[in-house]
């Protein structure tokens, strides 16, 4: 494994009971990245994180993450790893401080005291220190369990949904706060099917349905995907979007508030169809750049459910 790389897999693959969740899977995380996992709900993400990190053993296939190898050297990876879950899995009935002494024990810190003291004042939770978890809002239990979760100097840190049912501020402050953790040094690999959320990560790979998609730099994915876009805006655009579903270049339409976002493949028949609307009163027509969600739609286009 090069030094280079956090975590370095090849071939690795899972099934419950006759549905194969991971299906023969290989990726390698640059250290300090923050590498996004994208796909719907039930894809494999988490279960693929999990495999990658040496929480769940495979059925096929191996690697390594921090330098060990995550069958035989599991233990040791698990050891210095991260984990936050998406739904708050701290005891609600502790407090702030209670929570991170508990943490601080489990990982069987030094001078666990301290290091709670100065976890409490990184993550500006000292005025709530001695709150019950329960009665946080879920930004501050988003913190509390980010801050659970590193307050050890993990090398790799797994998120799992981390900002959902949360409000905008404090989505931004945790994205703040992770970005901080990788400058440092830590991997994060996050799972999600939010478009903004993965916008935030370096890297991002597509899973869908136990398979890989893609994987590249975030600002390449459009690329990578081949598809051309269109902005259509304006009002009345139900009518337009109806005769664009069949439209010569037209391969698809997204729809985001008052425009429509149409996308193919071939530039030139695209254009065509497109720039006959110039002339609609009230209508713009101008060319966009592709961005993930259209390339997400377009890969998840092409796939198959594996429970079916």
């Amino acid at each position: 494994m090069s030094e280079a790389l956090a975590i370095d897999v090849k071939g690795l693959t899972k099934s419950f009971g006759e549905t194969r969740v991971v299906d023969d899977f290989d990726m390698q995380v640059p250290k300090g990245s923050i590498y996004g996992f994208l796909g719907p709900n039930g894809s494999g993400k988490t279960t693929t994180i999990r495999m990658m990190c040496g929480l769940l053993k495979p059925d096929s296939g191996g690697g390594t993450a921090l330098g060990l190898d995550i069958i035989e050297e599991s233990r040791t990876i698990k050891s210095r790893v991260g984990y936050m879950t998406q739904r708050f899995s701290l005891y609600g009935d502790l407090t702030v401080r209670e929570n991170l002494t508990f943490m601080a024990r489990l990982h069987a810190l030094k001078n666990p005291k301290q290091i709670v003291a100065d976890t409490l004042e990184e993550y500006d939770l000292g005025p709530r220190a001695h709150q019950l978890a329960d009665t946080l809002s879920g930004g501050w239990k988003q913190r509390l369990a980010l801050a659970a979760a590193s307050m050890h100097n993990p090398g790799l840190l797994l998120l799992d949904e981390p900002t959902a049912g949360v409000d905008p501020k404090a989505r931004r402050d945790f994205w703040d706060r992770i970005r901080g953790l990788a400058r440092k040094g830590v991997t994060v690999l996050v799972s999600t099917h939010y478009m903004d959320e993965a916008a935030q990560c370096d890297y991002i790979a597509f899973i869908a349905y136990g398979k890989k998609l893609i994987d590249a730099p975030s600002a390449d994915i459009p690329e990578r995907v081949g598809l051309v876009t269109w902005r259509i805006e304006g009002k009345g655009l139900q009518p337009i979007y109806d005769e664009l579903l069949n439209a010569e270049g037209v391969d698809q339409i997204a729809r985001f508030g008052s425009a429509l976002h149409v996308s193919g493949r071939d530039a030139d028949a695209l254009e065509r169809t497109v720039c006959a609307y110039r002339g609609r009163e009230g209508i713009s027509v101008d060319l966009a750049k592709t961005g993930l969600e259209e390339a997400f739609i377009w890969l998840m286009a092409g796939s198959q459910d594996n429970f079916t």
